[in-house]
């Protein structure tokens, strides 16, 4: 394994207000500033694998703006090979406005601008160039369901380890998993998935025997991202779910962690890891980065990922 990965997704600027408690139906609350960072699951993501040690490519779209300007050369400055992302006149950067509450908990809303713009031709072209390259193909669904198709089904073309981020879940998403690439719903998203794929009395069913029915019928690994509680790992044909427990950690902002569990999950599964062990890397990476404000601003490093897996398992 050379440890490369292609990175097909969102890009955005994120425009986070910090306040003491999260706004409720029609409520304003008010922070004392606003920070800038970059964001987009995609591109964060992206960011974490490359921290982590991945060669990264990426594939999505900006506009011909400030913000993608700044987005581009943020990409850039973490060595992740920017070629395959279009700037497209006309058309503004994805922005994701995001509050935090003293917790650490966030509510997010996307303005999706330039990623709604993701061409088909554009992803197949992309990952057609990466078949004799990429060790793992990582999907964000940020982008239009047309595109996230083109990069699943490019990926199985060419036998292509493919792992889809199902955040947010589709309808187009039923039809892809047949392809089975490895999923990385949170608990609500594989409560979506499961229903779009007629698993009966959802409602009845633990997260376990959710996973393992979802991972039957499509043949697809199933690692659901818990949170505090850490990841369950159903892999496809190997029997029970196997829970992987995340580190007690203090909390800044929940912000990226869902994408740093899949950049860094993604970068170790093209190292060779299997899904169970790249999955406890995710975990640790994502445990660091919630110390931190902002989606990027604690994704850790190799080293420091290596440091917190090796003081885990004294």
């Amino acid at each position: 394994m050379s440890n490369n990965v292609l990175v097909v997704g969102a890009v955005n600027v994120d425009l986070v207000v910090t306040a003491d408690k999260l706004p409720g139906p029609g409520e304003t609350v008010v922070g004392p500033a606003v920070a800038t960072h970059g964001g987009g699951k995609g591109a964060n993501a992206a960011v974490a694998a490359a921290r982590a040690g991945a060669n990264v490519r990426y594939c999505g779209a900006v506009g011909a703006d400030d913000h993608g300007a700044g987005a581009l050369r943020e990409l850039g400055s973490e060595g992740i090979d920017i070629t395959d992302v279009a700037v497209l006149p006309y058309v503004s950067t994805g922005t994701a406005l995001i509050v935090v509450d003293p917790s650490g908990e966030n509510q997010i809303a996307v303005g999706a601008g330039a990623n709604a713009a993701v061409t088909p031709k554009a992803v197949t072209a992309a990952v057609k160039r990466a078949a004799d390259w990429a060790d793992c193909v990582l999907v964000s669904t940020e982008i239009a369901s047309e595109a996230i198709a083109s990069a699943v089904n490019t990926a199985a073309d060419h036998d292509l380890l493919c792992v889809l981020n199902t955040a947010p879940v589709r309808t187009s998403l039923r039809e892809l998993l047949r392809f089975r690439p490895v999923v990385t719903p949170n608990e609500s998203e594989l409560i979506e998935l499961a229903a779009a794929l007629g698993v009966p009395n959802t409602s009845s069913l633990s997260t376990e025997e959710m996973a393992s029915s979802l991972s039957t019928r499509t043949g697809a690994s199933v690692v659901v991202t818990l949170g505090s509680r850490g990841v369950l790992v159903v892999t496809s044909g190997t029997g029970d779910p196997v829970s992987v427990p995340a580190p007690r950690v203090q909390v800044q902002d929940t912000t990226g962690a869902g994408d740093t569990f899949n950049g860094v999950f993604a970068a170790a599964l093209a190292n060779g890891y299997s899904i169970a062990a790249a999955a406890e890397r995710g975990v640790a990476g994502a445990s660091l980065a919630v110390g931190w404000v902002g989606a990027r601003d604690g994704m850790p490093h190799v080293d420091a990922i290596e440091r917190a897996l090796h003081e885990g398992a004294r």
